[in-house]
């Protein structure tokens, strides 16, 4: 294990140390007890099936109003969000580092601004 991986998660941002459990179960040798595992090995679009499911039932939930469903639907979105950044190696700090660019830009001048 690395250094970084033996930290808790009150040591580092607990997005961060999802992503470091996630990175460190895509490389075992098989999936039979690894969900994660298991969501590497189907490949790229059953993760992003996962997403589009979550994020369908987050929709559903914040539809119903309930606040420990639509908790629990977010943190299951930003869970298999966080695998498909583990796919391509994107730590969180690369989505933190873009929204801080964002930060105090006003929405309809950010997305203007975007490269065509």
């Amino acid at each position: 294990m690395t250094e970084s991986a033996q930290k808790t998660p009150a040591d580092l941002d607990i997005l961060e140390s999802v992503y470091q459990i996630i990175q460190e179960r895509k490389c075992l040798a098989n999936g039979d007890k690894s969900y994660v595992k298991s969501l590497f090995d189907k490949g790229l679009d059953k993760i992003l099936s996962k997403i589009g499911e979550e994020a369908t039932e987050t929709a559903v939930a914040g539809k119903g109003g309930d606040s420990e469903e639509i908790v629990s639907e977010v943190a299951d979105l930003l869970f298999h969000v966080l695998v498909l950044l583990g796919y391509y190696n994107l730590p969180p700090e690369k989505i933190y580092t873009e929204l801080r660019r964002r930060f105090g830009v006003s929405g309809i001048d950010e997305k203007a601004s975007r490269k065509k």
